[in-house]
C-alpha cells in the first residue's frame, strides 16, 4: 500500500484482493453471500504511521501509551459464558478436563450459535472476507499523542502485556491453571490435546519515535 493509504482505501483494497481470489478459483459468490461462515475470513489490526491511526477490523487488541483497546465480536462474551457454565456443570457431574480437551462438548453446545453469528459479519461487526466492510464498524484509535511503544496483537493473548515475554508468561499461567478457559479467562474454546494454546496468536511491538 502507499504510505498515505487511509482506512477506507485499505478496506476497499483488501476486500477487492479477497474477492479476486474467489474469482480466480471460480468460487460461487452467491453461495458465499448466503453462507458467510464459508467465506475466507480474517481479523486485523493495522498501524498507519502516516496518519498516526490504528485500525481494528474484527477481534483483535492493542496497547497505546499503556492504554488497552479491543474489538470483540458482539456475541463473543455471551457465548463464552454459556460454554463456561455448561462445562462447569459437566465437570461437577464427573467429567474430566482431559476428556473435554479431547472432545469439547461445551464448544459443540454453542457451535450453532457461533455459526449463526457469522450471518452478521460485515453487518453488525467488521471482518475481512471479500465483502464490503462497513466503515462505521471499524474501530479507529488516534495514536498521534503516543510517546511510547504501540503493541498490536491477536486475541490469542488473553492478557496483553507490554512485552512478548510477559504476554507469553500470562498465557502459560492461564493454560496451566485453567486450560479449558472457563474460569480466569472465558473463551469460546480451550486448549485441546495436541495444541500448544487455545487460539492462534501474533504480537507486534512498534517503537514509533519518528515525527
Amino acid at each position: 500500500m502507499p504510505m498515505d493509504t487511509d482506512v477506507k482505501s485499505f478496506c476497499r483494497g483488501i476486500t477487492d484482493f479477497i474477492r479476486s481470489t474467489y474469482n480466480k478459483f471460480n468460487v460461487n459468490l452467491t453461495k458465499l453471500e448466503l453462507n458467510p461462515a464459508e467465506r475466507l475470513t480474517a481479523s486485523t489490526v493495522v498501524y498507519s504511521h502516516y496518519l498516526k491511526q490504528i485500525w481494528m477490523i474484527g477481534d483483535c487488541q492493542c496497547l497505546v501509551n499503556g492504554a488497552y483497546y479491543d474489538n470483540p465480536k458482539p456475541q463473543e462474551k455471551i457465548l463464552a459464558e454459556k460454554r463456561a457454565l455448561f462445562l462447569a456443570r459437566l465437570i461437577n457431574n464427573g467429567a474430566s478436563i482431559k476428556d473435554i480437551q479431547t472432545n469439547d462438548s461445551g464448544r459443540n453446545f454453542i457451535l450453532e450459535e457461533l455459526t449463526e453469528c457469522c450471518k452478521w459479519q460485515n453487518i453488525s461487526y467488521s471482518v475481512i472476507d471479500g465483502f464490503d466492510i462497513p466503515f462505521d464498524k471499524v474501530r479507529i484509535i488516534n495514536a498521534s499523542g503516543c510517546n511510547e511503544e504501540i503493541i498490536l496483537a491477536t486475541d490469542g493473548y488473553p492478557f496483553l502485556k507490554k512485552t512478548l515475554a510477559a504476554s507469553e508468561s500470562a498465557l502459560a499461567e492461564q493454560l496451566r491453571n485453567d486450560p479449558l478457559c472457563i474460569r480466569t479467562f472465558k473463551a469460546t474454546k480451550g486448549l485441546m490435546v495436541g495444541n500448544v494454546s487455545f487460539d492462534d496468536r501474533a504480537y507486534l511491538k512498534i517503537i514509533d519515535d519518528m515525527p
